[in-house]
């Protein structure tokens, strides 16, 4: 992961440094959202945030994804040192195109999961690889992890990033993304509900084995 650019970010939520990252891969931008010194530092707040255009920017309600990305920001600046990497994930690495054709699914009543295996994708087409490549980069030694994924905390630690703690980040539902949010926790494991506040990565790895 090549870091090409670092400049200031002056927000509505405070004031933080943008990192610009490249992947050799295929060539995929990435940003990182920094606030405060975090090289060699522990327990780091942090944040994976795959990119929502129609969330992110156009507000839609069918998902969370911009009320948990305002959160997590507004979380790091209380913090005062944290990360927010920002990955060109959208439609779960599925494509923005795709992404509306599994919105067109859905609108004739398949969830989420059905939608992408109907298109030939698994349900979910992430890799946090190269969030662990950024992570490394920035020089952050562990991280407390915002985030319902337990996949997410899997695949960092798969990567060789420690993560001390999991950090809920629960976003009220409403008649919009209802669906979409009990969908995540029935089929894809999301911790909501009485797994809510389970912070523990020992049991995370417990409950996602079992």
């Amino acid at each position: 992961m090549q870091l090409v650019a670092v400049a200031d970010l002056p927000s509505r939520f405070g004031n933080f440094q943008i990192c610009g990252f490249v992947s050799p891969c295929d060539g995929k931008e990435h940003t990182a959202i920094v606030k405060g010194n975090v090289v060699g530092q522990e327990a780091v707040l942090a944040r994976l945030h795959s990119e929502c255009l129609t969330g992110d920017v156009m507000g839609s309600m069918r998902c969370d994804c911009r009320e948990q990305l305002l959160e997590s920001l507004r979380r790091i600046e209380a913090e005062g040192t944290g990360v927010l990497l920002y990955l060109r994930q959208e439609g779960r690495n599925i494509g923005l195109t795709n992404k509306i054709r599994a919105y067109a699914l859905q609108d004739q009543g398949v969830d989420t999961i059905d939608a992408n295996l109907l298109l030939g994708y698994r349900p979910d087409e992430r890799d946090y690889g190269v969030a662990a490549h950024i992570l490394n980069s920035l020089g952050i030694k562990s991280i407390r992890l915002l985030t319902n994924n337990p996949e997410k905390i899997a695949q960092l630690r798969a990567h060789g990033i420690v993560i001390t703690e999991r950090v809920p980040l629960v976003i009220p539902s409403d008649v919009y993304n209802e669906r979409y949010i009990e969908t995540k926790a029935q089929r894809a494991g999301h911790l909501f509900g009485d797994l809510a506040d389970v912070r523990s990565i020992d049991e995370i790895d417990h409950l996602t084995h079992k």
